[in-house]
């Protein structure tokens, strides 16, 4: 296999900083020993608990990075600079904030003791999703709260919890070390939440520091604490926005009423025929490049246990609908689909007073799956818009700009063999392949980086994200320690190796 040397100005490999965060001693627990910069988060009872680890996630989480709400920006760059510091704590001899015409991303480096070995990029975010702080009930958004073994807060699951489960690893991983086994190099940005629009130039602009032989991306979610699985693909995203207008302005309905055009019920007819009986996607040719998975995916979506009343649960969905002839997990995971995310028409800052609204907007979110391409699927609405107007009304039609296509990690990469294995050894059960029913710039990394990528997380489906009271299982936490411990002592030898030779 052909190693890539590491690249970074980096000065002595084996620099091990005094005063950094301590390793962990126990490969299955959280760091208890981790330096926490800030107080423990509250317990139900009022008491502080006595993991300083959790204590540290905590003191991020309090910091309320919301990349959409302009008014928080200095927010997110409080949330980069508190990064940046734990990531020198733990260590890493470079460490720095990358600007961008946005919201900035944090990088780190840490060269490999052998110069020769592997390099790993872990791509996250440390932007969190906006919040309405009246819907939370149990505790304020940037109030963290440890209860009944959760971490309650948002960023605690998506996606601070995650990035910290790499660095309780790592500190574990150097117990024995003064540098990783393989170089390890972090890309954490901070537009995720609103369609990572400036991530196209950061890996463009640094893509000799971003040089790795394979990307493991760490925003992604296990399937339960119980069963273990290991997240091989994710569903690429299309959204959009329609427009209708039917009139010049709003019109008083006593008027005009059976004569005038709708643009509400203009949209409401377009958005019923978006999809058919059966559930499926009426765009043309939506499905003619949509591609069977492969036998270790088909496998492991059709072996993990479902059940209906638990998952509606957990996810508090009242229903199952979707495409016919399809199981649950196999819509999530191997099916594409469409939403719609928000419909407005008319005021909504006062009553209706008989009013027809003027315009009515849909937001719409397609998952797409392999070998379904953004691009086209984009194209395909277009003329499915062009085929279904009708006379008397004005359509828009506006595609984001931060599509993304759907990612499977080869099953023949050496080193989702070892991230397999890890997570097995960390729940003592063998691990099966699943996908994500969300998505990840998977496609967009392995572009820019020319390497396989791997997906793990620690978030669950109960979780909460993007919703009122999120929270972690600090149980999954434990046991992402445990896996990327694993992962990173064996990803650089046996068939731990990232990448086949060539």
């Amino acid at each position: 296999m052909e190693r890539r040397q590491d690249r970074t100005r980096h000065g002595d490999a084996h620099a091990a900083r005094e005063g950094r965060a301590k390793p962990v001693q126990d490969l299955e627990g959280l760091p208890s020993s981790a330096t926490a910069p800030g107080a423990a988060p509250a317990t139900a009872s009022g008491a502080a608990p006595q993991d300083a680890a959790l204590a540290e996630l905590a003191d991020w989480v309090r910091i309320a990075s919301v990349s959409s709400d302009p008014d928080r920006a200095h927010d997110v760059r409080r949330s980069a600079r508190w990064l940046a510091g734990a990531l020198r704590r733990t260590g890493f001899p470079r460490v720095e904030i990358w600007e961008t015409e946005g919201l900035p991303a944090v990088y780190a480096s840490w060269p490999a003791a052998d110069p020769e070995a592997p390099a790993l990029l872990v791509y996250s975010h440390h932007d969190v999703h906006a919040v309405d702080p009246s819907e939370w009930q149990v505790t304020e958004p940037f109030s963290p709260l440890l209860r009944d073994g959760r971490l309650h807060g948002r960023g605690a699951s998506d996606a601070k919890g995650q990035i910290m489960s790499h660095l309780w690893a790592l500190r574990t991983h150097l117990a024995q070390r003064t540098a990783p086994a393989v170089t390890v190099r972090y890309l954490i940005e901070g537009e995720e939440e609103v369609g990572s629009v400036h991530m196209a130039d950061l890996l463009s602009e640094h893509a000799e520091d971003l040089a790795a032989d394979v990307v493991m991306v760490s925003d992604s979610m296990l399937w339960s604490l119980d069963e273990p699985t290991v997240c091989a693909a994710v569903r690429g995203s299309v959204t959009a926005s329609l427009t209708v207008r039917g009139a010049a302005r709003d019109l008083h309905s006593g008027a005009v009423s059976g004569a005038a055009a709708n643009a509400a019920v203009e949209l409401c007819r377009l958005v019923d025929l978006l999809g058919d009986a059966s559930g499926r996607v009426t765009l043309p040719h939506f499905y003619d490049a949509v591609a069977a998975p492969p036998p270790d995916l088909r496998a492991g979506v059709g072996s993990v246990a479902f059940d209906l009343t638990d998952w509606q649960a957990e996810t508090g969905t009242l229903g199952a609908p979707g495409e016919a002839g399809f199981t649950v997990p196999e819509r999530l995971w191997t099916r594409p689909s469409y939403e719609v995310a928000r419909l407005t028409a008319g005021r909504t800052d006062a009553p209706a007073l008989g009013l027809i609204p003027a315009e009515a907007s849909a937001d719409l979110l397609f998952r797409l799956v392999p070998d379904q391409r953004a691009d086209q699927v984009a194209d395909q609405l277009r003329a499915w818009l062009a085929r279904h107007r009708r006379p008397g009304f004005g359509y828009g039609l506006e595609i984001s700009s931060t599509i993304s296509d759907p990612y499977r990690t080869p099953p023949d990469t050496p080193a989702l063999t070892t991230l397999t294995r890890a997570v097995s050894q960390a729940y003592g059960a063998p691990a099966r392949h699943i996908g994500n029913g969300g998505a990840a710039p998977g496609a967009q990394l392995a572009g820019a980086c020319d390497a396989p990528v791997l997906f793990f997380g620690t978030g669950l489906p109960a979780d909460g994200w993007h919703g009122p009271d999120e929270r972690v299982e600090v149980q999954a936490l434990r046991l992402g320690v445990g896996t990327l411990t694993r992962f990173l002592d064996e990803v650089s030898t046996g068939d731990g190796r990232t990448r086949q030779k060539t």
